[in-house]
């Protein structure tokens, strides 16, 4: 995958994050848990601003980022998908393992023991991926371009 396809493709999840977390928006107020429907709201709208901003910083600046790099880094944003979309189910289930912080504010009193490994799961394995990803962006764009 070369730099220009995988921009490409970060630019356009992060414009439909966007959108998905506006529209994600509307359904706060009627989720169960609307604190929780309120994080999952933020990560949608916030996580679509970082991925615009990544695709931008790939398509625009020169960097060394190699193909394998680039696979990690759209592996990391569909994670982050699978991530918040265990947040939007979350807004119905009110789990409390993973974000105990955010389900205490909501008056969660947690999920089944599935729905507390899913969301957990996906929380974790996104969040390895995604500090994967960055290093991997950061040695792309510390280390000098081949055109210099």
């Amino acid at each position: 995958m070369n730099p220009a396809n995988g921009g490409r493709q970060i630019l356009i999840h992060g414009l439909v994050l966007i959108l998905v977390g506006l529209l994600w928006g509307l359904v706060v107020p009627h989720a169960p848990y609307p604190r929780l429907a309120l994080d999952a709201h933020i990560q949608l709208t916030g996580n679509g601003v970082l991925f615009i901003v990544v695709a931008i910083l790939l398509l625009k600046l020169p960097h060394r980022v190699g193909s394998k790099s680039m696979w990690v880094i759209l592996l990391s944003v569909w994670l982050t998908w699978a991530m918040i979309l265990s947040e939007v189910a979350n807004s119905w289930w009110g789990t409390i393992q993973i974000l105990p912080i955010a389900a205490n504010q909501a008056g969660a009193t947690g999920g089944t023991p599935l729905q507390e490994l899913i969301v957990k799961l996906a929380h974790i394995i996104a969040g390895v991926v995604l500090i994967v990803a960055w290093t991997l962006l950061i040695i792309g764009f510390v280390r000098t371009p081949a055109s210099e």
